[in-house]
């Protein structure tokens, strides 16, 4: 869909659903984000809607700002769209008609309630080309997901959760991530903390060279990355820090966090992948001459260091802008 056609929508819904309506409440709008209001008699709840370059042939994500677990249930009705089905589904569509199918929705709203995930049309096309032992972890997070929610134990929000089960089928299907360029472990099950291991790196480089010697030396041939993400993700970026090797240069800061501003509130779009956060991070230690410290005191890498300098970092580049290379240097 071209993105004239898509402003064309976003128009029709800010019209219908306009910032004085009853109930549900277009807030503002773009060619890849939607931000909505359901407005209750207890509270009004902020809705996300996160358009993706391949809409309409993949449906948006949506997400919700409420530790509810309850939501999750009326969002998978968003979620589970026919492919092709467009934000507004008819160009001929009234205002009275929309109120009619609303008053229905708010009704689901209103009165939702927790129920076992059932299967769907397209359900199946989620997990093909994804292998079982993948598969099985992520029926694990589910199931677990299930059980947090039946001892009222959760952990995280709904749409942090919804976005990083996709983002994590998203790298199980990933043809870089089959090819052994990186590998990826959820920190005990936890879809919040995640081990990454960067297995490639250009073989021109240093870096891998290094890499190489790290194996005949110590038996690991990767460099190991942290990612923490929070409640707010993919709102707010993660946090991503090298814990192992210690390595100079490569825009890497003491403790183990990254100079980058792809990795600051300012620098940062929902709508990236993590994958693709992955891959640049991997190019970055290429790009800036990253070289593994042979014989270094491992412990100066630490989550405490690496937030500390990951805040003063912050707060230099705000007071004094980002370096932009010439284009010359990539």
């Amino acid at each position: 869909m071209s993105g004239s056609a898509l402003k064309q929508e976003l128009k029709l819904l800010e019209s219908i659903f306009h910032q004085r309506h009853e109930r549900f409440r277009i807030v503002s709008g773009c060619l890849d984000e939607i931000s909505c209001q359901f407005v209750t008699q207890e509270q009004v709840l902020v809705i996300h809607c996160n358009i993706t370059e391949s809409y309409p042939s993949v449906p948006p994500i949506w997400f919700v700002e409420s530790d509810d677990p309850n939501l999750a249930a009326v969002l998978e009705r968003l979620a589970d769209i026919k492919k092709g089905s467009t934000l507004s589904t008819r160009d001929d569509v009234t205002s009275e008609e929309e109120d009619e199918e609303m008053a229905e929705d708010n009704e689901d709203l209103d009165h939702y309630e927790m129920k076992e995930e059932e299967p769907a049309e397209g359900k199946k096309s989620e997990d093909e080309g994804i292998g079982k032992e993948n598969l099985a972890i992520l029926e694990k997070i589910k199931k677990n997901q299930r059980q947090d929610y039946l001892n009222g134990a959760v952990s995280g929000s709904v749409q942090a959760t919804d976005r990083l089960m996709k983002e994590l089928r998203d790298i199980y299907r990933s043809e870089s991530f089959k090819a052994g360029n990186y590998a990826v472990e959820l920190v005990n099950d936890s879809l919040y903390d995640w081990n990454v291991k960067i297995l490639k790196v250009d073989q021109d480089s240093a870096l891998h060279n290094d890499l190489q010697i790290l194996r005949e030396k110590e038996g690991v041939d990767f460099i190991l990355l942290n990612f923490s993400f929070k409640d707010n993700f993919p709102f707010d970026p993660p946090f991503v820090r090298v814990v192992s090797p210690v390595l100079s240069g490569g825009y890497v800061l003491g403790g183990g966090a990254i100079c980058m501003e792809l990795l600051t509130k300012q620098g940062w779009s929902s709508a990236y992948s993590i994958e693709s956060v992955i891959m640049q991070i991997s190019a970055t230690l290429v790009k800036g001459k990253a070289r593994i410290q042979f014989g270094a005191n491992k412990s100066q890498y630490s989550l405490t260091r690496a937030q500390q300098s990951y805040k003063s970092l912050v707060q230099i580049h705000e007071k004094n802008g980002w370096y932009t290379p010439p284009k010359e240097d990539g």
